[in-house]
């Protein structure tokens, strides 16, 4: 069993993941999934604009990680959930750097929704390194940044499991992404 872990040298750490193993008996209810669900391996340090099929599409409980950095100069850049067909997007994800905004929308049927601004926190800044989870739910997706919930995004495409594209485009420099 591992129980420690030492990193030494001259790096920057970025971040750290734990994938697999068993917990301790007794530390996960029966019948919960120990982790999330991801479909494919992941993909290092992919170009932008990054566009990606999610085989099978979108399904409850699906996890996708994106791990990046916004240059010093960033301004925005968006991350979209999309139906590749029609080009509806179920999710996006447009942080504003200038602004200090991290903006949700959806537009389906060529017509954006009403933005959603409010967030506890913003993890977005020039020069900064992210790790981003997004899951998706029966009823809504939940972001995490950092560790941290970031928001909430009530589904407002009910047949999600059409969304088969990710794309990320913009002002980001990408390290990781798992689908």
């Amino acid at each position: 069993m591992v129980t420690h872990l030492q990193v030494d040298g001259d790096l920057e750490l970025q971040s750290i993941n734990f994938i697999g193993g068993n917990p301790p008996p007794g530390q996960i209810p029966m019948g919960t999934p120990a982790y999330p669900t991801m479909e494919g391996p992941p993909i290092f340090n992919p170009p932008v604009p990054f566009r990606k099929n999610l085989q099978g599409g979108l399904t409850a409980r699906r996890t996708i990680i994106i791990k990046g950095s916004i240059p010093p100069m960033g301004k925005s850049f968006v991350i979209n959930f999309m139906v590749g067909s029609s080009g509806d997007l179920a999710l996006h994800i447009n942080p504003r750097l200038t602004e200090g905004l991290v903006v949700r929308n959806s537009c389906l049927n060529g017509s954006w929704g009403s933005e959603d601004k409010k967030i506890s926190y913003n993890p977005f800044g020039p020069g900064q390194f992210f790790d981003l989870s997004i899951r998706c739910g029966l009823d809504r997706f939940k972001v995490y940044a950092n560790g941290q919930h970031l928001f909430d995004f009530s589904h407002r495409l009910s047949a999600f499991q059409n969304v088969d594209v990710l794309e990320i485009k913009g002002d980001i420099t990408l390290s990781y992404v798992q689908v």
